[in-house]
């Protein structure tokens, strides 16, 4: 959890982060990830993931669902670090007022 908090700052260091619903929430204009333990993995929750290109297929979980996506991490697993901090700018660009 402590890597991917990282890479979701570096991602933008201006997004916020907040404690909602028992986890950790990262939100920049709406929300954009949370990430939360389980007893058998780490979850990278996109509330928007249904909308955005995922190049490197992170995605791997919440596939049939309508709005979010989610990256299900297992012990043992590599983070691809600048996959998922592509992501977060991705999530964070499709928050942006329209616009600017």
């Amino acid at each position: 959890m402590a890597e991917l908090r990282r890479l979701i700052l570096e991602a933008d260091p201006a997004i916020s982060e907040d404690w909602k619903w028992n986890t950790p929430v990262w939100a920049r204009d709406g929300l954009v990830c949370a990430v939360a333990a389980f007893k058998s993995h780490v979850k990278l929750n996109f509330f928007k993931g249904a909308s955005l290109n995922d190049p490197d297929g992170l995605f791997n979980a919440g596939l049939d669902a309508k709005a979010m996506r989610s990256i299900d991490f297992h012990h043992g697993d590599r983070v691809d670090a600048p996959g998922v901090i592509g992501l977060v700018r991705a999530a964070i660009a499709l928050n942006a007022p329209r616009g600017k």
